[in-house]
């Protein structure tokens, strides 16, 4: 076992002949299900649930003509709400040739939740995903990248291959199951993880409804090309993986939408860039990377007398002084 997944910017990963990183475009499809969890009158605001609908019922079908247009597959995270809610567009998805994935059923709250509560979350989406996609999903990402220390054993008894909730890293790795998890501290199964990052998620730079979400300001598309390229550049010059988040109600608007198949046409066209689904990616890790990483995790310190101290299942870092 390793107490860091990555040293020295050196990745634990090599990637398929011919190519030296990977990229993928992934999309949440929230619709309705996120601002209706975080506030359950919000159904009752006709123009906020129609800025949601959006996603499904217009920018995912131009979305998934782009993804054909440039011959990629991509990863869509949906919530079994969505799913259950617009059936024929999630099938329009699965026809397309793209990864299903799972984002919740509600996109619920999952800061500090029990383990039995995050469960039936987790069951009650692979239901809904199986039932209307005709699949179950490998492939996990939780709402708002909100990860509790029992997930990763939630997502392993499951039969997950896969998530891609944390901010650790620059290219994926596999991680233990953590240890006091509902299957035990001495369980040494694990599951994949793909990282993200904030700077590579379209709701910063675009999201914004009054009284809901966002700051008031709109990035130009123009200028979250230009990021989103930068953040490429590096992801191929230090081979890798460059993983984008975008939601459909938000990047699937037209400007938007323009900027973004700008974006997969220059990152096709990095050198030894493999452009593929977060699956994928996944099976690569796990079957060409024999290093596990396990997470240590944080003792809060008490006071007068006592500094921060790690611990974790197999390794023990002393306090800090």
């Amino acid at each position: 076992m390793s107490t860091s997944a990555f040293a020295d910017s050196q990745h634990p990963i090599t990637w398929p002949a011919g190519f030296t990183a990977a990229a993928s475009f992934t999309f949440d499809v929230d619709a309705e299900s996120c601002v209706i969890a975080h506030d359950p009158t919000s159904t009752r605001r006709m123009s906020l649930m129609s800025h949601q609908s959006y996603g499904p019922k217009v920018a995912v079908p131009r979305l998934l003509q782009i993804l054909a247009r440039q011959e990629v597959r991509g990863t869509f995270f949906i919530p079994g709400f969505t799913a259950e809610s617009y059936p024929d567009v999630v099938r329009q998805i699965v026809d397309g040739g793209h990864e299903i994935a799972h984002h919740g059923y509600l996109h619920e709250p999952m800061q500090g939740i029990d383990a039995a509560i995050e469960g039936s979350y987790l069951d009650r989406g692979l239901e809904a995903l199986e039932k209307v996609a005709g699949v179950r999903p490998v492939g996990y990402r939780a709402p708002w990248w909100e990860l509790n220390w029992h997930s990763p054993a939630l997502l392993a008894d499951r039969g997950f291959l896969y998530d891609s909730s944390l901010l650790d890293g620059d290219a994926p790795y596999r991680m233990s199951v953590a240890p006091g998890s509902p299957s035990g501290a001495s369980d040494a199964r694990d599951i994949v993880e793909i990282p993200v990052d904030w700077a590579l998620d379209d709701w910063e730079q675009y999201a914004f409804y009054p009284g809901v979400t966002g700051s008031g300001v709109i990035e130009s598309p123009a200028k979250v090309l230009e990021m989103w390229t930068l953040e490429a550049e590096a992801h191929h010059s230090q081979e890798s993986c460059f993983v984008l988040t975008n939601h459909p109600f938000i990047s699937g608007r037209p400007s938007k939408a323009v900027a973004l198949e700008q974006l997969i046409e220059r990152v096709k066209g990095m050198d030894g860039m493999w452009v593929t689904t977060l699956e994928q990616i996944a099976e690569h890790t796990k079957a060409t990377v024999s290093e596990v990483h396990t997470h240590a995790r944080i003792d809060v310190p008490t006071y007068p007398g006592a500094g921060a101290r790690f611990k974790s299942g197999q390794v023990q870092v002393p306090a800090l002084n």
